[in-house]
């Protein structure tokens, strides 16, 4: 599968940074200065979320005019929004779960992909169709660090970035996981700060996410 990375970085989107921001743009006028805020703290892979009408235009806007940031569609639920994420620049794709025709879908994208599992036999259909990472979705919900420990021991090539209910003072025990690359989260974008458009604080609690360890 085609990496959405430069030569000189790391080769899965798991391993650019500890933590993905997942964002929810109401507004595409702001995306692109998040966007830097992001970027400029040290979370480069962004998760754009297609729960508004503003996703498509905020990650063409990204990917036209942040090139340091490597921006991904989030909540892609169908073979239609795998195609017009592609086609707006999404350079990585994410699901809250998965069905064949999804998958099948975003196999043929050539985007790389994070189908979210939530138990122990969807790792395993994914395991079998040759997909090693994943999202673990709702983490907290579906038993947590917990869950993932005990995969850890008889799925040990599956690596997974959990996402929801996921905080600051939690992160750190999912990233000392081994088979966790990074994490999902939303806690540097307080409502307030986006409404606001206070670019400086979102850039300041991004730096503070981006400086968790992977490991304890």
């Amino acid at each position: 599968m085609t990496s959405p990375l430069p030569p000189s970085s790391p080769a899965s989107v798991l391993d650019l940074a500890p933590v993905v921001p997942v964002v929810v743009v109401t507004d595409a006028a702001d995306a692109v200065p998040l966007a830097r805020a992001l970027v400029a703290g040290g979370l480069p892979a962004i998760e754009v979320t297609l729960r508004t009408p503003a996703a498509m235009a905020a990650i063409r806007a990204i990917a036209a005019e942040v090139p340091d940031a490597v921006v991904g569609a989030g909540t892609v639920l169908t073979p239609q929004q795998v195609a017009d994420s592609a086609a707006a620049g999404a350079r990585f794709l994410v699901s809250p779960g998965w069905t064949d025709v999804l998958l099948g879908a975003m196999e043929a994208s050539g985007v790389p992909y994070l189908p979210g599992v939530s138990t122990t036999s969807e790792v395993v259909a994914l395991l079998e169709r040759g997909v090693r990472e994943m999202k673990f979705f709702p983490a907290q919900a579906a038993g947590g660090t917990a869950y993932l420990k005990s995969l850890a021991g008889p799925l040990p090539q599956a690596r997974f970035c959990p996402t929801g209910g996921i905080g600051p003072a939690s992160a750190p025990e999912y990233l000392a996981l081994p088979n966790v690359g990074c994490v999902g989260g939303s806690w540097m974008l307080p409502e307030d700060a986006v409404a606001a458009r206070d670019w400086g604080r979102i850039e300041a609690l991004a730096r503070e996410a981006a400086a968790l360890r992977t490991r304890g």
